[in-house]
């Protein structure tokens, strides 16, 4: 005889059915019922053993075989579950310590694309039907810096994010095309080669990041993930997205010496399970660093909606909008005492930036009452996906885009060594940029003969225009040495003394624009075959079918003329191969080779073929039909995931060829343009110089890249690259401008290349509260020249530059960051104007700004 008790479900299903009660639904009804029947019952059994009956004893049962035991129904499951949640509320709350970015906590806005774990480390890049492996299987060297990374370095630019990478130069504007983000990859022109979300952002323009969520730099040919250009490489911006997973709501406000106000907002919110809205703020009001009288204004907002009706239904929709405003930089003027030195190839070691020969740094050499720039964009972006089967998803998203590029700045230039005095010439630009663009994608799955196959097709339609204008009324002729072109000469190198001239009148548009159309449809097909995760192949051709247009204005006799549109169309196939082996889990072993064109026009804001535009046919001027530039490059390389799969190391050898590169030269008369191939002028006497551009050259850069990113330990982050290339023009039509120092371009190096660069960003967890970083960014000299060979003698000289920051967390909502930017106060220039007389432009000295961020 043993005292037995009916199972624990017997009991449940009893007690219920004595109540009556059903559970229908997860109310609070139903579960404080049940909580109180519990209570009911256990004070009954209490009661009876208090009595004085008698024991009951009961016969165990004889073991039979058990039915087989039913499925709970969903009524039983859905009051387990409501017993559950009742337990765990009647808990108390235990509230995890927030750890650092670094400390790979959960936040509710974390990066979808990054290690959890370790936020420097980028697993996935954003068009998982592009690149569905992960970046450890993808045959191509992508640095993706996620947005912990531009925290961290206090990038609040584009600009600023990709000159903290390594491999990566800034070019300038030149007379024929815009000034703003001019990018130089791998030694390659990618001004317009940038990319939001996957879709060309067209035109020239100055970019923020308050938006962005990671910023991938795609490096050699983009092939069928990008279509034209992109020889060097191409930049995605990822913007944020709303998400349904939680609320969320951030600030980010900071203060700095450079008399820098700016507050940031971010803020996610969840409506229902299926449906959110993410907006975001910026107001900015700055100065820069060891620079006179610059203003860096900005203001802006995002918006984003995402609504999943069905779980197999996604729709998205997104605006953007920026407005950067201030007083315009163009820098400090360049000393060149003389041509160069016989023997020394590539530089006249004797020239440099006028700093560098006592000039004060600080020196504006613009004009403070007639000087600004206004930088707008506007880009709306609708979308959607849709999964017909598991296996094929069907994806569309369209947008529409503006930008305004609006300035007038004054360019210190043809620097008097005699008199140490410059001209200060205005340099204006009205440009208006349009794009409507629209993307259908196709992603099918499948299995063949053991591997496993991601194939994506799809078709983009896009029409980009831009109206180009400038500025009259810039004449100075109440100035001392002013002229009617705008030109103010004798201003004092060393004590500009027109800083705060008034102006009469005000500019005016000279209603006289180049108007730039381009038209692209392109198709393409891409396939990556994984056979087991141990050999990965991967392919895609794409087809552009590419037409652009340009007409403009020119002048007859000092009277404005209207000429004939000129009119290009190009069919371009290219394509992509790559190669994975795996002969690990964490690590991969590949070989790529692509393929890219870039016809004439391509760079968009170009207003002649000199500046790599299409201009309208002018008085004069010989045929500027030339054909595509074609470019293919080959990259062998490793990557390796360590430290528990949490840090990310690359290397790569890659090459890059172009052919039937374009180059120009100055020539005076008929006589001289016949001497080089391709040139034919019909020349007024007195025309003077005109360049004549020609179409056969030939460049060629090697180099090695290396690239880490995660954490090394679960307190130690690390971010950074280091790029080695070799440059050299293989093939050239136009004697050089220096025919005593070299008689053609060909042996040249490439201009606007910095041929050793490296970055790292290392930070560290000293405790719960404490955390430190810094960064060391170094670029070796880069030369000037004219369509990229150092063809002009002149230098910008290598530098290394520190950054630090320390981080408190003051509780689990704030933080607290310090930043000291330029440590050392380094003197240092970005980039270098490509012409006879150059200016540069001067890197930000030393500043400290306290950032305060509020996560809730």
């Amino acid at each position: 005889m043993n005292l037995a008790k009916a199972p624990r479900s017997l009991r449940f299903e009893a007690a219920i059915n004595s109540v009556g009660q059903t559970f229908e639904n997860n109310s609070g009804k139903k579960v404080s019922a049940v909580a109180g029947l519990i209570a009911v019952a256990s004070f009954s059994g209490a009661e009876a053993q208090q009595s004085s009956l008698p024991p009951v004893t009961v016969d165990a049962p004889v073991a039979r075989p058990r039915p087989a035991v039913s499925k709970p129904s969903p009524d039983q499951l859905r009051a387990r579950s409501a017993l559950r949640r009742a337990a765990r509320r009647s808990q108390p709350a235990q509230v995890a310590a927030v750890p650092f970015p670094n400390a790979g906590g959960l936040a509710a806005d974390r990066n979808p694309y990054a290690d959890a774990a370790a936020p420097y480390k980028v697993d996935r890049l954003q068009s998982s039907g592009k690149f569905p492996e992960p970046l450890l299987n993808t045959p191509k060297t992508v640095t993706v810096l996620s947005k912990e990374v531009l925290a961290d370095q206090n990038a609040t630019t584009l600009k600023q994010a990709v000159l903290n990478t390594a491999g990566v130069t800034l070019g300038t504007g030149e007379g024929g095309n815009a000034f703003g983000d001019r990018f130089f990859i791998r030694g390659f022109d990618a001004r317009n080669d940038v990319f939001l979300d996957g879709m060309r952002d067209a035109g020239v323009s100055v970019r923020e990041n308050f938006f962005t969520e990671q910023v991938e730099i795609l490096r050699g040919p983009g092939s069928s993930f990008a279509g034209r250009g992109t020889t060097g490489g191409a930049i995605n911006i990822v913007t944020k997205q709303a998400s349904t997973e939680k609320s969320f709501y951030n600030m980010d406000t900071t203060f700095g010496t450079d008399h820098t106000k700016r507050v940031v907002l971010d803020v996610n919110q969840v409506i229902s399970p299926t449906l959110a809205v993410r907006a975001g703020g910026l107001f900015q009001d700055a100065g820069v660093a060891g620079r006179d009288y610059i203003k860096d204004d900005r203001d802006g907002g995002f918006i984003a909606a995402k609504w999943t009706p069905l779980d197999t239904v996604k729709l998205y929709a997104n605006y953007i909008h920026t407005n950067l405003h201030g007083l315009p930089d163009f820098g400090v003027p360049y000393y060149r005492p003389g041509a160069p030195q016989p023997g020394n190839r590539f530089a006249n070691t004797s020239g440099g930036p006028y700093p560098d020969f006592g000039v004060n740094r600080n020196n504006f050499y613009g004009f403070v009452n007639r000087d600004y720039y206004s930088i707008k964009q506007d880009i709306g972006t609708v979308g959607g996906e849709v999964a017909i089967t598991p296996d094929l998803t069907l994806s569309n998203k369209s947008r529409v885009q503006r930008s305004v590029l609006d300035y007038i700045g004054t360019l210190p230039e043809a620097p008097n060594t005699n008199t140490n005095t410059l001209s200060a010439n205005p340099q204006s630009r009205y440009q208006v940029t349009e794009n409507i663009a629209n993307q259908t994608e196709a992603t099918y799955k499948f299995g063949l003969a053991g591997w496993k196959h991601t194939a994506l097709g799809g078709v983009e339609i896009s029409r980009e225009i831009a109206s180009i204008d400038r500025y009259v009324g810039l004449s100075s002729e109440q100035l001392t040495g002013g002229a009617a072109s705008g030109s103010v000469s004798g201003v004092s190198i060393y004590a500009p003394q027109y800083t705060f001239a008034n102006f009469g009148g005000n500019p005016t548009w000279s209603g006289l624009p180049t108007k730039i159309a381009i038209d692209t449809k392109s198709v393409y097909l891409i396939d990556t075959a994984n056979y087991n995760d141990l050999v990965i192949l991967n392919g895609g051709i794409r087809y552009d079918d590419y037409n652009i247009k340009a007409s403009g204005f020119g002048t007859v006799n000092n009277r404005p003329n209207t000429f004939n549109a000129q009119e290009q169309q190009h069919g371009m196939p290219n394509f992509n191969l790559g190669l994975t082996l795996k002969p690990l889990p964490n690590g991969s072993v590949y070989a790529a080779y692509a393929t890219s064109s870039n016809p004439v026009g391509a760079e968009f804001d170009g207003t002649s073929a000199q500046y790599g535009g299409l201009a309208p046919a002018l008085n004069g001027s010989p045929n500027q039909i030339f054909g595509p530039e074609k470019n293919k490059a080959i990259e062998i390389g490793t990557k390796w995931e360590l430290f528990d799969r949490h840090l990310l190391v690359t290397a790569a050898l890659f090459q890059t060829e172009k052919e039937n590169a374009r180059e120009s030269q100055n020539v005076s008369s008929t006589a001289a343009a016949a001497a080089i191939p391709g040139c034919s002028y019909n020349l007024p006497a007195g025309s003077g110089n005109v360049s004549c551009i020609t179409a056969g050259a030939a460049y060629r850069i090697r180099g090695i890249d290396l690239g880490v990113g995660g954490k090394i330990t679960d307190k130690w982050s690390v971010f950074g690259g280091l790029v080695l290339m070799q440059s050299e023009v293989t093939k050239s039509l136009v004697p050089s401008p220096q025919p005593l120092l070299f008689p053609t371009n060909v042996g040249l190096k490439l201009a606007n290349v910095a041929h050793q660069s490296f970055s790292l960003l290392s930070k560290y967890q000293l405790t719960d509260v404490w955390e430190i970083g810094a960064q060391a960014v170094y670029r070796s000299k880069m030369y000037g020249g004219t369509f990229l060979a150092a063809n002009q003698g002149t230098e910008l000289p290598s530098y290394w530059r520190f950054d630090a920051f320390v981080e408190a967390k003051v509780n689990k909502n704030w933080t607290a960051k310090l930043f000291v930017a330029n440590i050392t106060n380094k003197l240092y220039y970005d980039a270098l104007y490509q012409s006879a007389t150059p200016f540069v432009f001067v890197a930000p000295g030393r500043s400290v700004s306290m950032v305060l961020s509020a996560r809730f």
